[in-house]
């Protein structure tokens, strides 16, 4: 589990949501620029969780979206899941 929480999309979606929150604390005004940050922010949380999800299910010996980035590589993820 911590392989998916510690990963890289995670890690990043998390300090940039942690920055924008300081930044509301602050009193920064809610402008057009905040909104589309926070849009911006949610975006890169769903793809980080998404690629989360299709390596999960990799792991477990389904097929991958053909958008996925783990696409192709399921028999390596299932193979890993295996030796363990």
């Amino acid at each position: 589990m911590r392989k998916y929480l510690f990963g890289t999309g995670i890690i990043g979606a998390v300090t940039g949501g942690l920055s924008m929150l300081k930044a509301i604390r602050e009193g920064e005004p809610f402008t057009w620029r905040t909104a589309l940050a926070w849009l911006s922010w949610g975006i890169t949380l769903a793809l980080a969780i998404g690629t989360i999800v299709d390596a999960r299910r990799a792991s477990t010996g389904h097929l991958a979206p053909p958008d996925s980035p783990v696409a192709g590589h399921e028999k390596k993820y299932l193979k890993d899941r295996l030796d363990r």
